[in-house]
């Protein structure tokens, strides 16, 4: 399996961040262009891959994580406590055959990210 993955998990709360608009974008001649904007299901995983296996291609890429709308819409969330609002990963695939899995771990104040499997 080849492509670009993600997931959103909202550490706060200990799980899934469902209706997070994800921007994908990719880097062509110096400017960033974005490509589609997704929003995560209930499971807070896309319902596709992000970028799918026989479109993949070496390059740089941009995941830009829109997660302060969801803590300001989430109950009990004081809009004061939100200090993060949209982080922006940005990565660079050497090998298209492989996979790149993305997961966004967030909270109001507070994110990370890795390469995930």
């Amino acid at each position: 399996m080849a492509g670009i993955s993600t997931h959103v998990l909202d550490t706060d709360r200990g799980r899934p961040a469902a209706g997070v608009r994800i921007d994908f974008s990719v880097l062509e001649d110096g400017t960033w262009r974005l490509v589609k904007s997704v929003v995560t299901n209930a499971d807070g995983r896309t319902d596709a891959p992000i970028l799918p296996a026989g479109e993949a291609r070496t390059g740089q890429y941009e995941l830009a994580f829109h997660v302060a709308d969801y803590f300001r819409d989430r109950p009990g969330t004081d809009p004061g406590d939100v200090f993060i609002d949209d982080p922006v990963v940005r990565f660079a695939i050497f090998d298209a055959g492989q996979h790149y899995h993305v997961p966004m771990l967030c909270a109001p104040a507070s994110f990370t990210t890795y390469r995930g499997s």
